[in-house]
């Protein structure tokens, strides 16, 4: 492989451009459906010059975010209060395998990978049917499938705000941030295109 002038081109890839339609070399790379995580860098398009341009130009870094999460974004110390994977405590993994819970360690390996790839799969279905990371949070907090209708929306919705308001729940306040979570996600699905 070979670098020009182009900072980040890659000749003689072999790859077409991502872009639909395009022939052209793909000599860029682009992140992908799977973002960079625990289970390497994730996935990544490759896009002719014309097409990365075009990609570079309509990508926002700040988009999806509050005014205050765009100014923590800029400031100066954003990133230093974190820790990174390697010196977290959980090492960067959600949850510990429960080992009393599998005859054999093995098992325990081979389920996390399944969850894995069924995420994966997730995404990647959820990216054809063009929906963005917000959209699944939104269905994830909602636990709607991504086929759902108008109609099955309005129905779960219903039945979380009464599963969580503290009129229903004898003043219980305690299933409050839930409720706002489910509130949050409807309001950003009812205006999403997948809704229209």
């Amino acid at each position: 492989m070979k670098h020009d002038k182009f900072h980040g081109r890659v000749t003689d890839t072999g790859r077409l451009c991502s872009a639909p339609g395009c022939n052209a070399s793909g000599e860029f790379r682009a992140p992908g459906v799977r973002p960079p995580g625990f289970d390497g860098p994730g996935d990544y398009r490759w896009f002719c010059l014309d097409h990365i341009r075009a990609f570079n130009a309509g990508y926002d870094f700040f988009a999806g975010m509050s005014m205050d999460e765009i100014l923590a974004a800029q400031s100066p110390l954003a990133g230093w209060d974190t820790h990174s994977r390697a010196f977290r405590p959980d090492a960067g993994i959600d949850q510990a395998p429960r080992w009393a819970d599998f005859a054999d360690p093995l098992e325990a390996i081979a389920q996390r990978a399944r969850a894995r790839k069924a995420d994966h799969q997730a995404a990647q279905e959820a990216a054809r049917r063009g929906f963005n990371a917000q959209d699944r949070a939104a269905f994830e907090t909602l636990n709607l499938s991504l086929d759902a209708d108008r109609h099955a929306l309005r129905r779960r919705y219903a039945d979380l705000v009464r599963r969580y308001h503290p009129d229903h729940n004898g003043g219980d306040r305690s299933l409050e941030d839930k409720l706002q979570r489910v509130v949050a996600a409807y309001d950003h699905l009812r205006q999403s295109a997948a809704f229209r």
